[in-house]
């Protein structure tokens, strides 16, 4: 039986970091009506975070990629009205440069609460930011089966979206290493494949059964069937600091989607390659990016990214086009010719750095640029 076509609805969750202003610093004691004023900013699309020095927005549920980017500008606006006003600037970064994460305070929530008595220094550490992208598929068979199929592209997806190459104030080698600090959690990483929604149900079940977990959103993989809506949601990237790297992510995370859809229709699939080498690209896109390329796991070489960009355009393009999103997809050549967020976080500290600053004004100004540039795209 054919299955129920899927809406393909998009709904995309960022996180920012707080910073102060004047110091740079994230902020460790924001004024207890931060939250309020944002949610009456925003029209209650605003969310505390674990910690008080961060803050979440989610869009509305969207029907196209222009649709997000409307109301992710409207949302990052918000943040960035109502933060100005207590001298403070949101940063779209998976890390901060310099702050250290020992010195922030927990938002007051149970949840919160049970989390880190659990997790202990584990869940401490976290503070961290993502992108999550839910794309919605009511049939629960189809979602198991294309989240089998997507893990192949998450890495890709991470090479464009990295945002923290700097913690507690020092050049971590890494293009995203906010996923070393999440991945110190259960239940994260690559996420297991099923048979069925069924399977998947049954192993979510021992785990609650055990007394484990409460229910399913206490699995953190990198793409998982949401707990709370009928999609899957992709969770392995950084938060773009620049809304147009986030747009063009999108685009391409739907169309592919799309894309194993039609190969369903057509009896056909993407093919299956193990855990083991999808986390040794997972691996090459927190390293470098895209600096480095990634494993072509069908030729069993290593392939400049621009290569297999290059390649899934034009294996979505059908896809792009039918969504209204090509000019976005084709906006990730973009992203290779100015570099990540990383990149340019880097670049500016390299740029101070020979300018005669110090390390820590070095620093402070990879938090300006940050500042600039989570505020850029937004007309």
């Amino acid at each position: 039986m054919r299955p129920v076509e899927p809406e393909l609805t998009i709904g995309v969750e960022e996180e920012y970091l707080l910073v102060d202003r004047e110091t740079r610093a994230l902020i460790i004691d924001p004024p207890q009506s931060l939250i309020g004023e944002c949610e009456e900013r925003c029209g209650g699309q605003v969310t505390s975070e674990l910690l008080r020095s961060q803050v979440e927005v989610g869009t509305k549920v969207c029907r196209s990629v222009q649709e997000v980017r409307a109301d992710l500008a409207r949302l990052r606006s918000g943040i960035i009205e109502v933060a100005g006003r207590h001298g403070l600037a949101p940063i779209a970064a998976s890390t901060h440069p310099f702050s250290r994460w020992a010195e922030q305070k927990q938002t007051p929530k149970d949840r919160y609460d049970s989390l880190t008595a659990e997790m202990q220094g584990a869940a401490r550490r976290l503070v961290i930011c993502g992108m999550h992208v839910h794309v919605g598929i009511s049939d629960e068979e189809l979602r198991i089966d294309l989240m089998n199929q997507m893990s192949y592209f998450l890495p890709h997806l991470l090479a464009f979206s990295c945002s923290s190459p700097f913690w507690e104030g020092r050049d971590t080698g890494l293009k995203s290493y906010r996923l070393t600090i999440f991945d110190a959690l259960p239940r994260t990483g690559i996420p297991e494949r099923f048979q069925s929604y069924a399977e998947y149900q049954r192993h979510v079940d021992v785990l609650i059964n055990a007394g484990l977990i409460e229910d399913s959103t206490k699995i953190w993989w990198d793409l998982r069937p949401s707990g709370r809506f009928p999609t899957i949601e992709v969770r392995v990237m950084d938060v773009c600091t620049r809304l147009d790297d986030c747009i063009a992510i999108v685009a391409l995370l739907i169309s592919i989607v799309r894309m194993l859809y039609r190969l369903r229709l057509a009896n056909q699939r993407w093919r299956m390659y193990t855990t083991m080498l999808i986390r040794e690209n997972r691996w090459r896109a927190m390293r470098y990016s895209f600096d480095e390329g990634l494993i072509d796991l069908a030729k069993g070489a290593v392939v400049p990214l621009s290569e297999l960009l290059d390649e899934l355009i034009g294996l979505t393009a059908e896809d792009a086009e039918a969504l209204g999103c090509s000019r976005e997809v084709a906006s990730l050549r973009d992203i290779m010719k100015r570099g990540t967020s990383a990149h340019r976080q880097l670049a500016t500290y390299a740029d101070a750095k020979a300018a005669g600053a110090s390390h820590e004004d070095c620093l402070k100004a990879v938090v300006d640029r940050l500042v600039a540039d989570t505020a850029t795209d937004l007309g």
